[in-house]
């Protein structure tokens, strides 16, 4: 991890959609730290696609959070969905 990063955000978004999209790149990042439970990274994940519904848009901003921070969204989401252990450890 870098020592210091801003979470890639569009600044047209409402407030309550900036916190939807800074929750899940902490929660990204957490899957790689620490761990993250499941249904909850799920849960959040569920409130991004809210902002970012089409898949496009959700690359170009997981590529953006990735560039910066060296997490990949891709990779915990798929882990999130294709794993049944409660927690996501990458």
């Amino acid at each position: 991890m870098k020592n210091s990063y801003e979470y890639p955000l569009d600044y047209e978004w409402k407030r309550d959609e900036m916190v939807n999209v800074v929750n899940l790149w902490r929660l990204v990042e957490l899957a790689y730290e620490t761990g993250v439970d499941r249904e909850e990274f799920l849960a959040q994940y569920a409130l991004f696609k809210k902002v970012i519904p089409s898949k496009g848009e959700e690359k170009r901003w997981g590529n953006k959070f990735e560039d910066i921070s060296g997490y990949s969204l891709y990779r915990v989401v798929k882990a999130a969905k294709e794993g049944t252990s409660k927690t996501i450890k990458m």
